[in-house]
């Protein structure tokens, strides 16, 4: 089993990353592999809204997005972790997340995903809650912690000094390994996905 762990924040090693490396550790701990991934700080377009990727199944743009698509197989967990800017995710992460999921969407399909955010003081609420609806919107199932998936400070050590807030990265990764130990098993019984509907989509127009 395998999670990749994407960081959105436009430092490397910051204070998402520190987060994201205590849910790392507690997934390995758990028997979990694990891949971090950082968006660098080359500009990631936003979507056009072409539509092309519904043919092709890869973004039009061919940046890290189509890297982690093609991956996809590899990986049984989704974890996106992001800076607070504005009470909202970065736009780093933003267009990512926008662009792989409206051009990759169907490779995450029942795997789980959980969202964490990072922040000096506030906004870290609105910004969880814009990162989570891309997993559930997608029927992946959402991995919770004791508390909101958060942590708070300025720098590395101050997030560090976040005992609270380390603790629920450290519970987060328990909790994913656990489900992903779950599915594991399920799928040894011979438990498959749901089956679902054909999409139904309503426009609210008169």
């Amino acid at each position: 089993m395998k999670v990749l762990l994407i960081n959105g924040s436009p430092h490397k090693n910051g204070c998402t990353h520190t987060a994201l490396t205590e849910v790392a550790a507690a997934l390995q701990k758990n028997g979990v592999d694990t891949e971090l991934l950082w968006l660098d700080l080359q500009p990631i377009s936003g979507c056009r809204g072409c539509g092309s990727c519904r043919a092709t199944g890869k973004c039009i743009v061919d940046d890290v997005v189509n890297q982690v698509i093609a991956r996809a197989d590899q990986y049984d967990g989704l974890i996106v972790g992001s800076p607070v800017h504005y009470a909202g995710a970065s736009g780093f992460v933003t267009s990512f997340m926008d662009r792989l999921f409206y051009a990759g969407s169907r490779r995450f399909v029942g795997k789980p995903g959980a969202a964490i955010v990072s922040c000096r003081r506030a906004g870290s609420t609105a910004a969880l809650e814009q990162l989570n609806k891309y997993f559930t919107i997608n029927n992946m199932p959402l991995v919770s912690s004791q508390y909101w998936n958060m942590v708070h400070g300025n720098t590395p050590d101050e997030v560090r000094q976040d005992l609270e807030g380390m603790q629920t990265m450290r519970t987060l990764g328990q909790n994913m390994a656990w489900l992903l130990q779950c599915i594991a098993a399920g799928k040894a019984a011979g438990i498959a996905l749901p089956t679902y509907e054909n999409r139904v989509g309503t426009n609210f127009i008169r």
